[in-house]
């Protein structure tokens, strides 16, 4: 049985990540990059499939472990009956290959130690070749090539590679795992020690770059530091979690993979790093935009892979059993073949918060949205799939209208503030037609709040993004009534399920039962916060950061009746929205004030 998911802890080099457990097991590693399918370990809920273990042989009689400052080197400090002994966990920054840095320290007594490697590539389904060469593990098969180093001996057994040594106080025994294309030479030798004090200067001095002077500053840092680990340095995509198939219902089928860079949840994590100064990752993700989205309007994505794929085929991997039983495993996604109006809107609000920034105008990228626009402007008017990605018919979501007129808003802006060139009187015209219908066939007076869909009778909290993208303000009659049925019929012990979870008005197609979604609990403290009810706000979002685990991580999704994360982990749209609540609970400008400040 694989650990719960919030056990695990986020390392990273900003090319690829990994999930450290509390017990000592490496659960998750995708190599060379997020979405790569070379992952040799499987978070499925098979060891067979493939882990890295190193932790004390005996009972463990408590787990403490912690970040070191503001870095991604996880610190897990082990207490037993025979003494204490830490394990400290990173990926050094990319040079070539990547590389997980593991180095055991004896703090107290002597303290016997386990370590089990168990190396399969393609998602647990190919065993390595395994040798000795120079003195390292080499696991090889096919494409894939990963090597093992440590002056700890090491032994083969059971198709796993063992280790059981001693660890006494003021005692070190590191261990550098390296992957590399198996056609080429043999990868370098890395100190390990040298590599971890790399990796805490590289940490360390990109979090000195974060401007950030509202509250809870340690939950913020590290709600940025784990923004950072999720995009991909080469090509300044963004990805909304570096996991497939976490669960959103446990023992369910609603398992996605989300090693992906969707236009949404980049905008969304892009606009939390912007609105903190790191204004260098605004320019690489505005030029992987133009890369990606390259070519005819009506050809964009609602997700791409990190360099700018477009062929994203979903897939069910059936030799593996799935997270807690939770089938089936897949890898791509489906989602990418729909149609999502929201997008347009995300993009240009994005783009358009860079310029209060003050990132510089780009006449590409303004070129690229007079494009989008023109697009928009022959599509607005039909259904799509959603911001959830449904997987039944296409409405005409209240929520997909709203982003529409963001895009339509963006651009006028654009044009009145930047002094770019456009159509404006013609967009001034149509923004104007997609509000009065919002309005109209978005919103059940005799309710008092819009509605998931035009004619439907329930709700959806994505409507929670009306006043914070400046479709309508906070103290709204309709925005204020939409929040009250919001808080009536879609929140559980005071958590917020996107639509209603009972599956008896559910329109995406799937069975009922998922947890409820943290960022629409965050989007609930906003709206009160902007309606002045801060007492209200900040108890929705002290309750939020209770939630976190020992690291400070969250998942997509909180189940309040097991008290478990779901979801792939960790999720860009829960930390982002931590940022923004934040933002808006502390003094200053607000996430919203940028957004669509005239």
């Amino acid at each position: 049985m694989a650990a719960p998911i919030e056990d695990y802890a986020l390392i990273g080099d900003t090319h690829t990540a990994g999930l450290v457990s509390r017990e000592g097991s490496i659960d998750w590693l995708c190599l060379p990059r997020f979405d790569s399918p070379a992952c040799f370990a499987a978070l499925l809920g098979d060891r067979s499939n493939g882990r890295w273990l190193l932790a004390p042989a005996g009972p463990v009689r408590e787990v403490r472990r912690r970040y070191q400052g503001d870095t991604l080197v996880l610190e897990t400090e082990y207490r037993t009956d025979d003494g204490i002994v830490r394990v400290v966990d990173c990926m050094p920054p990319r040079q070539w290959d990547p590389d997980v840095a593991r180095i055991v320290e004896g703090v107290k007594g002597r303290v016997p130690m386990r370590m089990e490697l168990t190396i399969r590539f393609d998602y647990g389904s190919i065993v390595p070749w395994v040798r000795h060469i120079d003195g390292a593990l080499h696991a090889v098969a096919g494409p894939d090539s990963v090597w093992l180093r440590t002056p700890v001996p090491v032994r083969g057994e059971n198709w796993s590679t063992l280790a059981d040594f001693t660890m006494a106080e003021g005692e070190r025994a590191p261990f550098m795992l390296t992957w590399h294309a198996s056609h080429r030479p043999a990868p370098r030798r890395i100190d390990p020690i040298r590599a971890l004090g790399d990796t805490e200067a590289w940490w360390g001095k990109w979090a000195s770059h974060v401007d950030y002077g509202g509250g809870w500053q340690d939950a913020v840092i590290r709600s940025l530091l784990t923004l950072k680990a999720l995009t991909y340095a080469p090509t300044g995509g963004i990805v909304a979690a570096p996991t497939t198939s976490l669960p959103e219902q446990l023992g369910g089928v609603r398992n996605w993979d989300y090693r992906y860079c969707w236009l949404r949840d980049a905008t969304f994590t892009l606009s939390a790093l912007m609105l903190a100064g790191l204004a260098s990752e605004a320019k690489a993700w505005r030029e992987w935009l133009l890369r990606a989205v390259a070519g005819q309007p009506r050809q964009m994505q609602i997700l791409y892979g990190v360099a700018g794929e477009r062929r994203i085929t979903e897939q069910e991997l059936p030799w593996l059993p799935g997270y807690e039983r939770s089938a089936p495993v897949r890898i791509g996604n489906a989602a990418v073949n729909q149609f999502q109006l929201d997008v347009y809107g995300e993009v240009m609000d994005t783009l358009h918060l860079g310029h209060h920034i003050g990132l510089e105008s780009d006449e590409a990228a303004w070129d690229l949205q007079q494009a989008l626009l023109e697009f928009l402007e022959s599509k607005w008017r039909e259904p799509d799939e959603g911001i959830w990605e449904i997987r039944g018919p296409r409405r005409h979501f209240t929520h997909s209208k709203v982003m529409a007129w963001v895009a339509l808003d963006r651009a006028i802006k654009a044009v009145e503030l930047m002094g770019h060139d456009g159509p404006v009187d013609r967009w001034r015209a149509v923004r104007r037609e997609l509000h009065d219908e919002v309005c109209r066939e978005g919103y059940d007076a005799e309710r008092d709040t819009f509605v998931q869909f035009y004619g439907a009778d329930h709700l959806d909290a994505s409507l929670l993004l009306i006043p914070l993208v400046g479709f309508l303000p906070a103290d709204d009659p309709r925005v204020k009534g939409t929040v009250a049925a919001i808080q009536r019929e879609l929140t559980v012990d005071g958590l917020v399920h996107r639509y209603p979870p009972d599956g008896s008005q559910s329109v995406d197609g799937l069975p009922p039962g998922e947890g409820t979604f943290l960022a629409c609990t965050f989007w609930l403290a906003d709206n009160l916060a902007l309606m002045g009810r801060r007492d209200e706000a900040l108890a929705i979002f002290e309750r939020l950061l209770t939630l976190r685990n020992d690291v400070g991580l969250l998942a997509e999704e909180f189940d309040p009746s097991s008290g478990r994360q779901l979801g792939n982990f960790p999720q860009a749209f829960s930390h982002v929205a931590l940022v923004n609540t934040a933002n808006y609970l502390s003094e200053g400008p607000t996430p919203a004030w940028a957004r669509h400040t005239e």
